[in-house]
């Protein structure tokens, strides 16, 4: 008999987008789920230094002081974290 160590959750209908970003001509990501409550974001360099944090109330987070590249982004709502990468073109 098989055992399950552990059960992942993930935030329900998460969804980050438009992902790749283009500076030019895009300023705000749109970070939504299911439930739609307040949510704790942490910006993450590749190399994984912290880069700041937020909270986003809503949908719209507005990302104009990133420069072009690839960062992670750590979303938490309601005790329940995940990471998505971010490119920014």
């Amino acid at each position: 008999m098989a055992r399950t160590s552990s059960i992942e959750k993930n935030i329900e209908g998460l969804t980050v987008y438009p992902n790749p970003l283009s500076s030019t001509t895009q300023s705000f990501l749109t970070i939504q789920s299911n439930l739609n409550s307040d949510k704790y974001i942490e910006f993450f360099d590749v190399l994984g230094k912290r880069l700041f944090t937020t909270v986003l109330r809503g949908k719209q987070l507005n990302i104009s002081r990133l420069n072009p590249g690839v960062y992670i982004l750590k979303i938490t709502e309601n005790g329940v974290s995940e990471a998505r990468k971010l490119i920014i073109k």
